[in-house]
């Protein structure tokens, strides 16, 4: 995330400038097609077909060729034991804004094998894909075409640069938020258009971070979805309980389309956005899903959430609508806590792309906790992190280096969403069986990416023609240790990570010459 450009943009290693332009994605290739793997005795977790009791797995040149009991190992294959383990499909994070090798890091350590950019997007979308091909990825990676470039684009004339940060800063920005005329209007969706046809999975759409803007946009946005065959992803507007004056309910606004359109619409980070108000926007997703509507929602285990400071909603006449003050404002890099209003204003005015913590649960409240359990026990509802950058004091926001370089700040959520969700869900409070936390994390995305994406098709399941996207972990121990105190500690009890096949994490140890990551992208109709 490229906050400062010419700056951030730098890589903090000699190492990360040498994988620039290296033929990695060709010598991990031909490693694939060579490796023969054999995991034996392990709890195999299938979601696609409900498979959950004890197996191995063949895994042959990137895909898995058998699942069964007493599969024989050829010579040369690996063959590991991961009996008393739990071995299922790689967490698919469909909301990830980690676009370097040491955010993809912490998140293979977290079981992630494909991290994915969708909330926000990326543009223009053919550069976004060259230059992560060219540094080299430990994880599958995507993007959406970014709604909030092309506005930006249009209203603003800010030419997009693919690059998350200097995005964050555009945020910002007052002159794109506006509503667009009507050539404004076709100006952008053209734009957005070609973002699709050149490989896009789908539209991020940032409304939330430009609230006021006229609803018949996001209708006309939804129609161009529809009619391309690729999913929306929305940061939805203000909530009426928040601000009476929206234009539109975000809640009910992504129903109501949804179900106007026949375009299938993704609601980021319902626990962020909903806060206290969750039960009633639950409800009202819920009716909207029951009538028809192709809604599906996400969420995350933490209790704060993470932007740019110059965000639309956290001005202070919006954090006094959400119940908040400055003091639940924190600055990522410093860890300034903001006492007054005027402090606020003037880290807005100056840096208003500089990174922030907004609290708006207290997950030392059980009634808050209780919220955000909720949020996830939603029927369906799917894993995703909103993983952030990793940031140094010297203004660096990468390293090759492992473990990582002391002194780096992030959100928590970057290195433990997934450990943290299975710990609460799975092994604290019991509320889903591993076949159910597989389903929620690893099938349910890949589903959202099936009719942009047919090469989703073979990811979030563990049959045989699976993409060898795999994760082994320990039940017993599985849990984050990342605070936000100390926000880039890895999280314990993934054993072994596959991605295509090829071992990223091996014996709960990161393997720093493993980069098997490989662009996953759309193909609209």
């Amino acid at each position: 995330m490229d906050l400062r450009p010419g700056i951030r943009h730098a890589l903090r290693t000699d190492g990360a400038r040498k994988l620039l332009g290296s033929p990695i994605a060709r010598r991990h290739e031909a490693r694939r097609r060579s490796m023969r793997t054999l995991l034996r005795g392990g709890r195999v977790i299938d979601p696609a077909t409900g498979f959950d009791g004890t197996a191995d797995v063949l895994v042959a040149d990137g895909v898995v060729t058998a699942v069964g009991a007493g599969l024989q190992a050829a010579p040369g294959d690996t063959e590991i034991d991961v009996s008393g383990l739990v071995v299922g499909p790689g967490f698919i994070d469909l909301h990830s804004h980690v676009h370097t090798i040491a955010g993809h890091r912490l998140q293979a350590m977290d079981g992630v094998t494909t991290a994915l950019d969708l909330e926000a997007g990326l543009m223009p979308i053919e550069r976004a894909y060259a230059e992560a091909a060219a540094a080299g990825r430990p994880l599958h990676y995507g993007f959406s075409a970014s709604w909030g470039g092309a506005r930006a684009k249009v209203l603003a004339g800010i030419e997009p640069d693919a690059n998350i940060g200097s995005g964050l800063t555009v945020l910002g920005n007052p002159v794109w938020q506006r509503s667009s005329s009507p050539s404004e209007l076709a100006a952008w969706l053209s734009l957005v258009e070609g973002e699709l046809a050149a490989g896009a999975l789908g539209v991020g759409v940032l409304l939330g971070y430009a609230p006021a803007t006229d609803p018949a946009e996001f209708l006309a946005l939804a129609r161009l979805a529809k009619e391309a065959g690729v999913p929306t992803y929305t940061h939805v507007r203000e909530l009426v309980e928040v601000d009476p004056a929206t234009p539109a309910d975000g809640s009910e606004e992504i129903a109501i389309v949804a179900a106007e359109t026949g375009a299938a619409m993704h609601h980021c980070h319902v626990n962020s956005t909903s806060g206290r108000h969750v039960d009633r926007v639950l409800a009202a997703l819920e009716a909207g899903r029951s009538a028809g509507s192709r809604v599906t929602v996400e969420a995350y285990p933490y209790g704060a959430g993470s932007t740019g400071i110059g965000a639309a909603f956290l001005s202070p006449e919006r954090l006094k609508m959400k119940g908040l003050s400055p003091s639940n404002v924190l600055m990522l890099e410093t860890g300034e806590r903001f006492s007054d209003e005027a402090r606020l204003l003037q880290v807005r005015a100056e840096d208003p792309g500089a990174p922030c913590i907004l609290e708006f649960l207290d997950e030392k409240d059980p009634s808050d906790r209780a919220l955000l359990h909720q949020a996830l026990a939603f029927p369906d509802a799917i894993v995703a992190s909103d993983a952030m950058p990793v940031y140094w004091k010297d203004g660096g926001n990468e390293s090759t280096e492992w473990p990582l370089p002391p002194g780096g700040t992030t959100h928590p959520r970057t290195a433990g969403t997934y450990a943290k969700t299975l710990r609460l869900m799975v092994r604290e409070s019991a509320a889903w069986t591993w076949l159910e936390a597989f389903r929620r994390c690893s099938y349910l995305p890949a589903r959202v990416l099936d009719e942009v994406a047919p090469a989703a098709r073979a990811k979030g399941r563990l049959d045989v023609g699976a993409d060898a996207d795999i994760v082994v972990l320990d039940p017993a121990s599985i849990t984050d240790a990342a605070t936000y105190f100390d926000s880039t500690r890895p999280s314990v009890g993934i054993r072994h990570l596959f991605v295509s096949g090829v071992p990223v994490v091996s014996d709960g140890e990161l393997r720093t010459d493993a980069f098997p990551g490989r662009p996953l992208r759309g193909e609209p109709r």
